[in-house]
């Protein structure tokens, strides 16, 4: 690994950290942006073209090359990715998607704003995944497709979820915003012909500080990329570059949710680097598991056998039996103790637009409500180095039993 990648490297085994308190706070998910990042950007910026144009286009290729998909598009958020899936599958007021509470509100909000309704079911105890059994018992003749997300980088179950929508006629949506590069029973998500949106936000695996990436099988790409940018026949880079034609058509009322140039030159580099990244976070998972598995105090997520996680989130749930204080308070210990944490994510029932327009109660998704009271999301990223790991287990580990009950 060249030190101009930004990743450290050689987390030992199992080590005891060592008492004292970090000096300085730990971010809890930093960019790691090298100088070849840099050096793409600068070498946009001195170019004829800025927006969507060369770089761009050579992002989708080598993205769609990297996770074996047919195709892909690029896009300027997950979020854009997911509402031009949804547009283009042709969703409409009266439809009914089915998705999960545990995410985050984009997720539910393209539902909305295609004007379908969406209806939440439950989650996977372990995995926190949406639950195909409860899938099932939701759909009803208004229903048009699954939402599934990939919570915290775990593969949700996509034979359970893709028979289901087999028999009843559905389509499935993935959302892979934590997902790359995730694999299920060996194919990477987004190789399949599944509309699938993936996040470049600045704390995911891979950034391009905005941005997101639509995948897909050639014709729904081909009528997505139309929608994606005002409805367009041709975009601006086709218009304007040598040989260009200035004549367009509008073929309908599109979006405006285009990648730059200048930020797929930062996903050019992330991309190459991914390898190294995922073999870092990995070496970070490992360590944190191997520390916290003894403690009564901490439940460390799971990776079923048939999956690669992308290892975007390293959840960590707390037993509450075995402690004084709950999460909230656990959270503001670390953070006394220089760790910065997260939660990912308040259930979208709670949320008072979903809350008030559906009528959800706090316990009307028992899995989700309950585990979300008890998990915050520990630092992960690949440029945490030895010390910083160690920083947070010890961290973890002295709250969980200055507290124990």
């Amino acid at each position: 690994m060249t030190a101009s990648s930004g990743v450290p490297t050689g987390v030992q085994g199992p080590v005891a950290p060592a008492p004292a308190q970090r000096r300085t706070f730990l971010p809890f998910a930093p960019p790691v942006i090298g100088q070849e990042e840099i050096e793409e950007v600068v070498d946009t910026l001195k170019s004829a073209w800025i927006t969507t144009g060369p770089k761009t286009r050579a992002f989708e290729r080598e993205f769609a090359a990297f996770v074996g998909a047919p195709g892909a598009l690029a896009l300027n958020s997950c979020t854009a990715g997911l509402h031009t899936a949804l547009a283009t599958l042709g969703i409409r007021p009266g439809d009914e998607v089915i998705t999960t509470p545990m995410t985050f509100c984009a997720s539910v909000n393209v539902i909305e704003h295609v004007g379908a309704r969406p209806v939440l079911v439950d989650v996977e105890p372990d995995t926190l995944n949406i639950d195909p059994q409860r899938i099932a018992a939701a759909v009803t003749p208004r229903t048009r497709a699954i939402l599934a997300v990939h919570y915290a980088g775990h593969p949700a179950d996509l034979d359970g979820i893709e028979a289901l929508a087999r028999t009843h006629r559905l389509t499935v949506v993935e959302d892979a915003a934590h997902a790359i590069p995730a694999r299920y029973k060996g194919r990477c998500i987004g190789s399949g012909t599944n509309p699938v949106a993936f996040s470049f936000y600045a704390t995911k695996n891979l950034t391009t500080a905005e941005g997101g990436m639509l995948t897909g099988d050639a014709a729904f790409l081909e009528r997505a990329r139309v929608l994606s940018l005002h409805g367009m026949s041709r975009d601006a880079w086709k218009r304007y570059d040598q040989g260009g034609s200035w004549r367009y058509e509008v073929l309908l009322p599109g979006f405006k949710y285009n990648m730059t140039d200048i930020q797929a030159a930062i996903g050019l580099w992330q991309l190459r680097k991914q390898d190294a990244f995922q073999r870092r976070r990995r070496e970070v998972v490992a360590r944190y598991t191997a520390m916290f598995a003894g403690e009564e105090a901490l439940e460390p997520p799971v990776a079923r056998p048939d999956v690669e996680p992308a290892w975007h989130l390293y959840v960590l749930r707390l037993r509450r039996q075995a402690l004084r204080i709950g999460r909230d308070r656990f959270i503001e210990e670390l953070a006394a103790r220089n760790i910065g944490t997260s939660v990912h994510f308040i259930p979208i029932h709670l949320h008072p637009y979903y809350r008030d327009k559906y009528g959800y109660a706090a316990d009307a998704f028992p899995v989700a409500y309950q585990n979300y009271r008890r998990l915050l999301s520990l630092p992960l990223h690949p440029g945490l180095s030895d010390r910083d790991v160690s920083d947070v287990i010890a961290a973890v580990l002295d709250v969980a039993r200055t507290h124990r009950r």
